[in-house]
């Protein structure tokens, strides 16, 4: 149960520090999920996605290819811009 406790309070306090960051409450726990909580590709994840967004990308193919590239950033722009 202790550990538990721990992994929860980790993931509270990772989400925090990405919603802190500027990214919606609602990407933010997708990402955790999708990364298993890891805080780090989680904000990579994020951070691509609103970089590509702003590009003028539609943001189901972004998570799409980010997820297939494996979040490496001129990998996805690449099959973003083929699509």
């Amino acid at each position: 149960p202790g550990c538990l406790l721990l992994q929860l309070l980790s993931y509270l306090g990772a989400c925090d520090r990405l919603l802190k960051q500027g990214y919606e409450e609602g990407q933010v726990e997708e990402a955790m999920e999708m990364f298993q909580y890891s805080e780090k590709k989680a904000a990579e994840f994020l951070h691509l996605l609103a970089q590509f967004n702003d590009m003028g990308f539609q943001q189901n193919e972004i998570k799409e290819v980010l997820l297939l590239c494996g979040n490496q950033r001129e990998k996805a722009l690449e099959e973003l811009v083929m699509k």
